[in-house]
């Protein structure tokens, strides 16, 4: 995922006051500087029931980033059908998901909690402890009829677990509606595979994307394979929008448009050194769009700050379902429908990603993001950020890095001009603590924590997420250095590609 405003200029990124390409502006509902605990870490229960409980499709892509759609305007990225529910319904400027790995991410989604409130769930390759309801189970046992296709969960083992959290699997989302009864809403997950390496070249060869239309981060080396690289991952953005568009035809012909909330997102950043599996926003920014005929005015667009984990409220309170007391998420029908309070930071997290440090450790973070800040606390600051530089060769070095051309070329060359840099942004250790001016920094790039300039702000932001750690019970509040997610079993394969 890409920063503040990304790609790579400020000119590619909707601002407060110019409205993405095809949209019109309702409501700007800033991230302002408005008490954080109270406006309720925990969200209240349903205000009332609609006169219809309406369906629910999520539609969730595999590693898709922010930027990269055409309604944020990316030059190069080619997604019709995303900017067309946007422009239909809501598009998020500022959404980002809880951790920037795919099952604590994904388990945020399906619970509405923190990924530290989850225990194993905080992991990659791990399990969800089957006393975390998921909204799907919630909105079932109130008549609704629930279902997922292709990955939802995960990745991770379902031994606790009778079925995926999502829901029973089904070959696709026509299938699911064939035999969906008349006046039963449903709640459906829709999973990809998309846009996740590894990459097929031909697929980007025969798009029409342009790789010199092509933004390159400034953490990443511009050259000719790094292009070709993202050409390859936004043909795949591409195939993601094709995908969308057969599922909402199959709601318009059968005539369910009107009452089925769709929405539209990924589970954490694009899969590039520096991105996934950091909390950057290159690794948590995520696009999403909430299209809700009746409900969402079309075009809006909405700058708050959110997070992943506040779909589970949303969905519980469109179905006029109380919303539990230990969410963390915060129900998005007030951003949607009317003028919520400013947020004034969200809590972004990782624990262990892939197997990439031995005897196979977590690299823990936290992070506060607010509309201007990126404040991010390393509680081993002597592990290795992106996995260990000397792994067998089964496992690979760096390996909370996804391979692909642009890893190997970082390594290959990293001792050459316009790669030293890049290099050490992407896998050099880190301080404790980190600082990011995001109004002018906002890749992150420039490390603000020791300058005694911003000691104020590195204090203020570090006793904001004191709090809110204490209060929603994160372990590290009280033990920043708990080794808890260190030994929780690893499902997952000994070697990452």
């Amino acid at each position: 995922m890409a920063s503040a405003q990304d790609p790579d200029t400020a000119a590619n990124a909707p601002s407060a006051t110019s409205a993405p390409r095809g949209l019109s502006r309702r409501s700007v509902l800033g991230a302002g500087a408005a008490g954080t605990l109270a406006l309720g870490l925990f969200p209240t229960a349903s205000r009332a029931t609609p006169k219809a409980r309406p369906n629910v499709l999520i539609v969730v892509a595999d590693d898709w980033g922010y930027p990269h759609a055409g309604a944020y305007a990316d030059p190069a990225a080619l997604t019709p059908v995303f900017d067309r529910v946007a422009g239909e319904g809501a598009l998020f400027t500022h959404a980002f998901a809880a951790a920037p790995s795919c099952t604590p991410s994904r388990n945020a989604i399906l619970t509405g909690q923190a990924p530290h409130r989850l225990e194993a769930g905080a992991n990659l390759w791990s399990s969800l402890p089957a006393r975390f309801a998921s909204y799907p189970d919630l909105l079932e046992k109130t008549g609704y009829r629930v279902g997922k296709t292709q990955k939802a969960y995960g990745p991770g083992s379902l031994d606790e677990r009778p079925r995926d959290p999502a829901g029973p699997d089904f070959a696709d989302f026509g299938q699911f509606l064939q035999e969906q009864p008349a006046d039963v809403p449903f709640a459906f997950w829709l999973g990809s595979a998309d846009p996740h390496r590894p990459y097929d070249p031909a697929l980007g060869e025969a798009s029409d994307i342009d790789s010199a239309a092509v933004d390159v981060p400034p953490y990443l080396p511009d050259t000719p394979e790094v292009r070709e690289d993202i050409v390859n991952y936004l043909a795949e953005v591409q195939r993601f929008d094709r995908r969308l568009d057969d599922a909402l035809a199959l709601i318009e012909d059968r005539g369910l448009a009107d009452n089925t909330i769709v929405v539209v997102t990924s589970d954490n950043g694009w899969p590039w050194p520096r991105a996934k599996a950091t909390v950057y926003d290159a690794g948590t920014r995520v696009p999403l769009a909430i299209r809700w005929p009746g409900h969402v005015a079309p075009g809006t667009v909405v700058d708050r700050l959110t997070v992943l984990s506040d779909l589970a409220p949303t969905f519980l309170e469109a179905a006029g379902i109380e919303i539990p007391a230990d969410f963390t998420g915060q129900s998005l029908i007030p951003t949607l429908t009317e003028s919520a309070p400013p947020r004034d930071f969200v809590v972004l997290e990782r624990e262990r990603h892939a197997r990439s440090r031995e005897p196979n450790l977590a690299y823990p973070a936290r992070a506060v993001r607010t509309a201007d800040w990126l404040y991010i606390r390393n509680y081993f600051p002597e592990r290795w950020p992106a996995g260990d530089p000397d792994l067998s060769a089964s496992q690979g070095v760096f390996s909370d890095i996804d391979a692909g051309p642009t890893k190997t070329q970082l390594i290959d060359r990293r001792q050459q001009p316009g790669f030293v840099t890049p290099f050490r942004l992407a896998t050099g250790k880190r301080g404790a603590e980190e600082l990011y001016d995001l109004r002018t920094d906002p890749h992150s790039l420039a490390d603000l924590a020791d300058d005694p300039k911003y000691a104020a702000v590195k204090a203020h932001l570090a006793g904001k997420l004191l709090a809110w750690q204490r209060h929603t019970g994160d372990l590290r509040a009280a033990n920043p250095r708990d080794r808890f997610w260190d030994n929780v079993p690893y499902y997952g394969p000994s070697d990452v590609t």
